[in-house]
């Protein structure tokens, strides 16, 4: 018979890199298979810490290492992958580049690039990452 499938929980975190005004973006393909412009982020390994995790994502999507400035915020989202639901939390972490590894090694990352804050705000399409930009603006206005 018909059974509902759970709910799968993922958790990941990832970076707003900020350098002299401009954030660093990524340009992935979606499960849609369309090309979009988001921020650096994944999946928290096993036995590793949301901070750890997204230091880790960030310089494997981008080839910079960064250090954390203070968390910015947790988006909360849903969507669905083969038919499932599945229920994402991300924790985001206001970063600053420390120096480029160039150790790229993220085979969805397609494009990496610095943009202006405006810029950002027009190439990003998530809700989530437009949340994201108005929480940091706002920090930085504080």
């Amino acid at each position: 018979g018909f059974r509902r499938r759970p709910v799968r929980k993922e958790v990941s975190s990832g970076g707003l890199v900020v350098r002299d005004g401009k954030v660093l973006m990524v340009e992935v393909q979606n499960l849609l298979g369309q090309v979009v412009w988001t921020f650096p982020k994944g999946h928290l390994e096993k036995g590793e810490g949301p901070r750890r995790a997204a230091l880790r994502e960030v310089e494997e999507e981008t080839g910079w290492a960064c250090r954390i400035k203070g968390p910015l915020m947790t988006a909360r989202y849903e969507f669905r992958r083969g038919g499932r639901k599945v229920s994402k939390r991300v924790k985001w972490y206001w970063m600053a580049p420390l120096k480029r590894t160039g150790g790229r090694d993220a085979d969805e990352i397609q494009t990496v690039r610095w943009a202006a804050l405006a810029r950002a705000e027009k190439l990003i399409s998530y809700p989530s990452d437009c949340k994201l930009l108005k929480v940091f603006v706002r920090r930085l206005g504080e």
